[in-house]
């Protein structure tokens, strides 16, 4: 995948950019004075997981596409990675992996929607929820949705896409005051895509749209904080929605739930118009 792996691979990109990230005060290693480059030490974090320092920077610099799942629990630990970092990083290893190079092709994923699916949707009645996969595709929302971001725009496409809207709508910037925050989430979820394909079709559509904003923020690796979603309405009324998420793993989907996250939301939200609409 070489516009996604940068001068190296997914994986040895969040190896290091979490080894930049690590303090060695913080696992009680001492400051070793100037250095060109932040964080901890490659021969520290090799030392830490029992490995050589060679093989940890071949691992790096994408010379090494298929660490073993030792090695890879072994560089989680002197990472001291948290549970949902793990997980990205044995997801990365899969992807990174020859295997899953072998006969490479872009491709966007499946937009159907199973009819069972949508009829759980429904049940949302006059709710605020999607269906979405973690490429940001808008599969099938309820009235409340369309109605809540109606004005924003991002409906208008033929095949909604959240990530792209985000990535290239101006209007995106003035909806999501956390706009910064929303975009991490955004770039992050694209790694969990349908498969590595997907992400890739994706992706060489926003490079040259989005830029250096957007492959900083996929390179980055950074496991977003998912707080309250914020969306400022064109009359200047400011909504903090929850998100609650049912994973489809069978069709590698999800349903969104938005709920207000405080009293004068819930009082914003209660008129919106329910019913179901699918945009498959």
């Amino acid at each position: 995948m070489p516009r996604l792996a940068g001068v190296g691979t997914p994986l040895g990109d969040f190896v290091r950019a979490r080894r930049d990230a690590l303090q060695p005060e913080s696992l009680g290693l001492p400051e070793h004075g100037r250095r060109r480059s932040p964080g901890l030490r490659r021969l520290d974090l090799a030392t830490r997981a029992g490995i050589s320092t060679e093989y940890l920077a071949r691992i790096e610099q994408g010379r090494d596409r298929n660490p073993s799942v030792p090695v890879l629990n072994a560089i989680a630990d002197a990472l001291s990675l948290a549970p949902s970092e793990r997980t990205h990083l044995r997801y990365l290893a899969k992807i990174t992996g020859d295997d899953c190079r072998a006969g490479f092709r872009p491709a966007p994923p499946p937009r159907q929607v199973r009819p069972a699916v949508l009829d759980v949707l429904a049940l949302a009645g006059q709710g605020i929820a999607i269906i979405t996969n973690r490429l940001g595709d808008v599969l099938a929302r309820t009235g409340g949705y369309a109605d809540l971001v109606r004005e924003t725009g991002l409906l208008d496409s033929e095949h909604p896409n959240l990530t792209r809207y985000v990535f290239t709508d101006p209007r995106a910037r003035e909806v999501f005051p956390d706009w910064d925050d929303v975009a991490d989430e955004q770039a992050f979820d694209l790694w969990l895509a349908p498969s590595a394909e997907n992400l890739e079709w994706l992706a060489a559509q926003l490079i040259p749209l989005a830029g250096t904003e957007f492959t900083r923020r996929l390179h980055r690796h950074e496991v977003p904080r998912r707080g309250p979603l914020r969306i400022r309405r064109r009359s200047g009324e400011e909504l903090r929605l929850n998100r609650e998420t049912l994973e489809l793993a069978a069709d590698e989907q999800q349903i969104v739930v938005f709920l207000p996250a405080d009293p004068e939301t819930a009082l914003a939200i209660r008129d919106l118009p329910g019913g179901l609409r699918s945009v498959s």
